[in-house]
């Protein structure tokens, strides 16, 4: 007997590029705590849509602000990319990118995010910035290929990898003024 596969939950997270004050090009992620199935990964902020979210864009500025202290406010949002599936977690997640004003200070949720990162969008155009490596985590059942970014001590990969190689070659074509 075939076992019906749950329906996807719709996610959505925020990309949020800034430009620094020498004029970088610069993308936020977070390094969430190690708590929880994503434990210590790097991903953006966002989270599931909540009933009294009015869109999926709601849901990635609600989640920022309760995530990283970001108000919508200080999120000009210029696209989306196409949404990802995570066959794991049963997600659909719906990016949004948008312009920040970053903070002089981050002020992060403890309890989820271990600390907010700033990755110069140069840096990972750069030929040994993308890896593939075969890991073997917990609960898998053999070792797989994973292809990942190198961010500084940490890899930046599944649905956040996919992200990224989505929104790259859209930065170097100059689609969005930032």
């Amino acid at each position: 007997m075939h076992t019906p596969t749950p329906p996807l939950r719709d996610a959505a997270v925020l990309i949020p590029l800034y430009r620094d004050d020498a004029g970088q090009l610069r993308l936020v992620v977070i390094r969430r705590t190690e708590f929880g199935v994503h434990g210590g990964q790097l991903a953006f902020p966002g989270g599931k849509r909540e009933l009294q979210d009015a869109s999926l864009e709601a849901t990635a500025l609600r989640e920022t602000e309760e995530e990283i202290g970001l108000p919508a406010a200080q999120v000009r949002m210029l696209g989306t990319l196409p949404s990802i599936v995570t066959e794991v977690s049963g997600f659909r997640i719906w990016p949004f990118v948008g312009h920040i004003e970053p903070p002089a200070q981050w002020r992060w949720q403890p309890t989820e995010i271990a600390e907010v990162l700033s990755v110069i969008i140069d840096d990972l155009l750069l030929p040994d910035a993308r890896v593939t490596e075969t890991w073997q985590l917990p609960g898998w059942p053999a070792p797989y290929p994973v292809s990942f970014y190198r961010v500084g001590p940490y890899p930046l990969w599944g649905a956040s990898y996919r992200m990224v190689r989505a929104l790259l070659p859209r930065l170097v074509a100059g689609e969005w003024p930032i």
